[in-house]
């Protein structure tokens, strides 16, 4: 038995402009990388596992829950029915905005821009960022992004509306069938599979007021458990790096009525781990099992992580 849970989370499966692969190699690698987990650990569910761990109770030995994030289509399309050829349980982080349409993937908007930009540069909170190159527009619209994570939603919004009009980008931008709606949300609820909150719009919470945060996460779980008629217990800080959360997110998180909530910290929780900043690790899924690689090799089997 054991005190330690390890929580990975995944994002997309397919490229998108956010994260671009080859084509058919996430679907790949997340096919190799929830084998490897059914093989190499014991997989749990994340609420039921983060309830032992709040109180004390033993764990399997390497227990590991996997998580979604934001809603992404081809998590039911894909993902899914790989879930369910091998019997692993998991947990769905979404978004209600995303869900309903009334909110874009501002990221995806944002490396859209960049990457189908027609001009050759543009200047950005003083700095000069060129666009000559694929490797460029990646760099660019990465640099970009991070540097919107530190805005409010109205803030960044208008930044992103200035960037469109300096970039001319060709094409369409990113559309809402990139992501569930309500149906595809409700299907996940129907298989079993638990459903946590990603707050309502996908902002950054901690660039927003307290009052502010408290009313998204309200509206979240509230959205998400009356469409859904499922418990929503746990949420999920959007980008949940240690800047985009602070004592405000955690007090409206606790007045929302979350019971935990994920950070994207890697490293394993224990029962000291804080109820509302407990760790998870991102993976790529175009990367295979070689991505376990960083979460260290003697927490897995050795017999099976020779696999990799």
């Amino acid at each position: 038995m054991s005190s330690r849970l390890l929580v990975l989370t995944w994002h997309n499966v397919h490229p998108t402009w956010c994260f671009p692969a080859s084509p058919g190699a996430g679907a790949q690698g997340l096919a190799r990388q929830l084998a490897f987990c059914r093989r190499a650990a014991n997989v749990v569910p994340l609420e039921r596992a983060a309830h032992a761990l709040a109180a004390g109770r033993p764990l399997p030995r390497r227990a590991v829950a996997l998580t979604f994030d934001d809603g992404y289509r081809d998590s039911l399309d894909v993902a899914v029915p790989m879930l369910r050829q091998l019997g692993l349980p998991a947990t769905f982080f979404l978004v209600p905005g995303l869900l309903d349409g009334t909110t874009s993937s501002w990221w995806e908007v944002v490396a859209w821009v960049c990457r189908c930009a027609r001009a050759t540069s543009f200047e950005f909170e003083g700095a000069v960022l060129p666009l000559r190159t694929e490797a460029e527009r990646r760099r660019a619209s990465g640099t970009v992004a991070e540097l919107l994570k530190k805005r409010s939603s109205a803030a960044r919004s208008a930044a992103i509306e200035e960037l469109r009009e300096r970039c001319r980008p060709a094409g369409s931008p990113p559309g809402h069938d990139m992501f569930l709606d309500w149906t595809g949300a409700a299907e996940l609820a129907r298989m079993g599979f638990e459903i946590g909150s990603h707050s309502s719009a996908h902002d950054i919470l901690s660039r927003e007021d307290g009052a502010a945060q408290r009313a998204d996460l309200v509206r979240s779980r509230r959205d998400l458990e009356d469409n859904l008629q499922v418990p929503v217990r746990h949420l999920a800080y959007p980008n949940g790096k240690g800047a985009d959360y602070d004592d405000d997110t955690i007090a409206a998180a606790r007045d929302a009525g979350f019971e935990g909530a994920w950070t994207t910290h890697g490293g394993r929780n224990a029962p000291e781990t804080p109820t509302f900043e407990l760790r998870r690790y991102v993976v790529e899924p175009q990367r295979g099992p070689a991505a376990f690689g960083l979460l260290g090799k003697q927490w897995w089997d050795s017999r099976c992580a020779s696999s990799t």
